[in-house]
């Protein structure tokens, strides 16, 4: 459980405005790890100790290495040792900016889950690389693909070019060990991927439709 000071939204995709929340429980899909969005620094601790003796009751614990207060306000003082960001349902929540130059809340896919996603890509590339390329093509399509329908969100788009470059560099390399003579270089490879595309990465959900 994350409690936040000051933070805009909880859900990755609702609107990223600067503003004071209301205070609350903020779980908006099935989860673990609830994050409740606090105001003032003092309702923050006020409302951790309460919880902290309410929760036994209810025959169930906080776990003490999940549960951390995270001073979210887009401007802290300095010298400020806090954390500063948090992780939720896969994102990293990080103040920034927009186009517009208004300060705004960005959910980045957190680096634990970009490992994790990469590793399966690797893992399959390897025990697959002996597969037709149209088949290997359409499962690594799927893959794309589905990153991006969740981790598609404003702001996102540097982590999903990545995601994406990061799936050819596997495939590539997984390409290259068919066989002893199979190296492919990367002029073979964008033959490969004119004859066999891979879909972009694109941003699928604007924190700013209505």
């Amino acid at each position: 459980m994350h409690f936040v000071g000051w933070t805009a939204a909880g859900h990755p995709k609702g609107r990223s405005e600067a503003k004071e929340p209301r205070s609350g429980l903020t779980r908006r899909r099935p989860s673990d790890t609830p994050a409740v969005t606090l105001g003032p620094t003092t309702e923050t601790h006020r409302t951790t100790r309460s919880l902290r003796h309410q929760i036994p009751r209810a025959h169930s614990t906080l776990h003490e290495t999940k549960t951390r207060y995270v001073d979210f306000r887009p401007k802290r003082p300095r010298a400020h040792d806090r954390d500063t960001t948090f992780d939720f349902l896969g994102f990293t929540h990080v103040w920034g900016r927009s186009q517009r130059g208004r300060t705004v809340v960005r959910q980045i896919t957190a680096k634990g889950r970009f490992t994790r996603a990469l590793r399966a890509v690797h893992e399959w590339c390897k025990a697959n690389r002996h597969r037709p390329l149209d088949e290997q093509q359409r499962h690594l399509a799927r893959v794309i693909r589905g990153h991006c329908g969740y981790y598609g969100l404003t702001g996102n788009s540097k982590r999903l070019s990545g995601f994406r470059y990061w799936v050819i560099r596997h495939w590539r390399k997984a390409l290259a060990r068919r066989s002893r003579k199979g190296r492919v270089t990367w002029d073979r490879m964008k033959d490969i991927l004119d004859r066999y595309p891979l879909p972009p990465a694109t941003v699928v959900h604007s924190i700013y439709a209505a």
